[in-house]
């Protein structure tokens, strides 16, 4: 399963706009989502294109600013050629997918030994949302959304006064904990430098880099933002 990585993009695609109410299309045989709560832009995604293929889809990024090309790779001294080659800037190349299998997981609510903390779970259209408290302020928030027997986890976020504490791993396990409600095989995500320690001390793999393109010079960490 790991070496399809194009099947595990459309996977992960299908999950991130679950959990975000994103629209998405196809452009040519690639995914496409619309961000509509940031760029109003479409994003374009792609695992190892054909230089022909790339062309086509650095023209519809270049049509708008705001849109993006997001390309899944292990050769990013290719993809950074011709992103230059086509008049496309690097916005982000510290990204990776990561994916585990979900038996390495543990199916239990985990416990929250901080007696200042409350963890609040939910449940919206399909995605499971997991928020850490401290009083009045989120402390660490996160949500999952199981597309196809696989948990797509998005938006991983320890606000920064709350970090060092555990509460990344811990939310973590408590998404996959809702994830186990439903018939799920593997986990995916896309995961930012910090992030990609915190995953691997979990037990996930990095599958490949994430290049993202844009003929500006504005991008944002797909993981988060």
């Amino acid at each position: 399963m790991v070496e399809d990585i194009t099947y595990l993009l459309e996977v992960w695609v299908a999950g991130w706009a679950g959990c975000r109410g994103y629209k998405t299309r196809t452009e040519g045989r690639f995914p496409a989502a619309l961000r509509a709560d940031t760029t109003g832009e479409w994003e374009y995604f792609a695992h190892d294109p054909s230089d022909a293929e790339f062309a086509n889809l650095a023209e519809k990024t270049a049509e708008a600013p705001a849109r993006i090309l997001t390309i899944l790779t292990n050769d990013v001294p290719r993809y950074m050629t011709l992103a230059q080659q086509h008049g496309l800037n690097v916005t982000s190349a510290s990204q990776t997918m990561m994916f585990v299998d979900m038996e390495t997981q543990d199916s239990e609510d985990p416990y929250l030994s901080d007696d200042d903390l409350q963890l609040t779970r939910s449940t919206s259209d399909g995605v499971h949302h997991a928020v850490v408290h401290a009083g009045e302020d989120v402390a660490a928030s996160g949500r999952v959304c199981v597309v196809r027997h696989t948990a797509v986890f998005d938006k991983i976020v320890t606000e920064p006064r709350y970090q060092r504490r555990g509460l990344g791993s811990f939310i973590m396990k408590a998404l996959a904990a809702q994830a186990f409600e439903h018939d799920v095989e593997n986990g995916l995500l896309l995961a930012s430098l910090d992030g990609q320690k915190l995953y691997s001390h979990l037990g996930w793999e990095t599958v490949c880099h994430v290049l993202m393109l844009s003929s500006s010079n504005e991008g944002s960490d797909l993981s988060v933002g």
